[in-house]
């Protein structure tokens, strides 16, 4: 299932992914630091929501008290949650 997160208080201001169960493909975030960005999608292709939030998790960039890879930790998640019917 392809899954759109709006992200908030960082550069990027959108991250498109696809999930499959719990594993995570296809990460594309828009704005952001490009080449970081799209280095970190490459590194967690294939990988687990688990495995994303143990990793990205509570992230900061600078003063914010987020980051755009604490944004896609918290985006796999809201998406396992939704098409698994899980409420937070």
């Amino acid at each position: 299932m392809h899954y759109t997160y709006k992200t908030s208080m960082v550069c990027s201001t959108e991250i498109n992914f696809d999930i499959d169960g719990n594993v995570i493909s296809n990460i594309v975030f828009t704005g952001g630091c490009n080449g970081n960005l799209k280095a970190v999608s490459k590194l967690l292709e294939g990988q687990t929501v688990e495995y994303i939030e143990e990793k990205l998790l509570g992230n900061t960039c600078g003063r914010r008290p987020t980051s755009c890879a604490d944004q896609l930790a918290r985006a796999v998640r809201q998406a396992y949650n939704e098409t698994n019917g899980v409420s937070e």
